[in-house]
């Protein structure tokens, strides 16, 4: 598959339109700031002109109270300012990245960067869900990501890369970590306090493997050696040891 561009010419630094304040905002109209900020908002669609896109897998939109915004158009990652008032929010010098993925059309991204920097948004939150509407009716879909708990969950470990087997299981109530390595069996004592995970010494299974594979095998269990601090990004586990070394792992479906 021929790999897609995107071009940032019209991402990078765009101005901004300042709002009329013309529009009266409808009844199911909030005020941005409590209710929009520090939530992962995975983008839904975009409707231009009456024709409506669905995003890729992977788009998304933070807010944070500092008045910055990050996320993904579906491929390439960017951020902003985010000027709040009221029920009205303008994202300000959106900047992205320039990668080429398979799947993610440039197009779509295109669209979703220049709606959202379409001058002064509404924000009307409803049942979890948030759409940004521009002066035009153009509008943006979001739905609320809620953290995966990472009790129960199968976490499919990404970084480093093991074959597509590697695998963690938290039990809280148990008190117990188990999976597997990419090769071997993995098994631990795991007591999970503040945002942090305490480890017992790791019980594995002693088969040998290929190289590679063996090597990373002895990368994640350096990360598990006795204890890491752990964060969820709605289905994001990262799992960081007191040495700085890390894991990645996403919930698996």
């Amino acid at each position: 598959m021929d790999k897609q561009r995107l071009t940032l010419a019209a991402l990078t630094l765009l101005p901004l339109l300042a709002a009329c304040g013309t529009e009266k905002p409808g009844g199911d109209a909030v005020a941005a700031g409590p209710d929009v900020t520090g939530v992962r908002w995975a983008v839904t669609d975009v409707t231009v002109d009456g024709r409506t896109s669905k995003a890729p897998a992977g788009a998304h939109l933070r807010i944070g109270a500092d008045g910055r915004a990050d996320g993904s158009l579906g491929c390439n990652g960017f951020g902003s300012d985010a000027d709040l008032d009221g029920d009205r929010i303008a994202f300000k010098g959106l900047g992205a990245t320039e990668m080429a993925c398979d799947g993610v059309p440039a197009r779509f991204e295109q669209t979703l960067a220049d709606t959202l920097t379409d001058g002064s948004l509404t924000a009307r939150v409803r049942d979890g869900n948030l759409t940004l509407t521009t002066a035009d009716g153009d509008r943006v879909r979001l739905t609320e990501q809620r953290p995966t708990a990472l009790s129960g969950t199968r976490w499919q470990i990404t970084r480093p890369a093991a074959n597509g087997r590697a695998h963690l299981v938290f039990d809280t109530a148990k008190g117990t970590l188990s999976g597997s390595l990419g090769c071997n069996r993995v098994n631990a004592e795991a007591t999970v306090r503040d945002g942090r995970i305490t480890l017992g010494s790791l019980a594995t299974t002693r088969m040998m493997c290929e190289a590679s594979l063996m090597n990373t095998e002895r990368s994640i269990e350096r990360v598990l050696d006795g204890g890491v601090d752990y964060r969820i990004d709605a289905r994001t586990l990262t799992l960081t040891s007191e040495n700085g070394e890390s894991l990645t792992a996403v919930a698996a479906e």
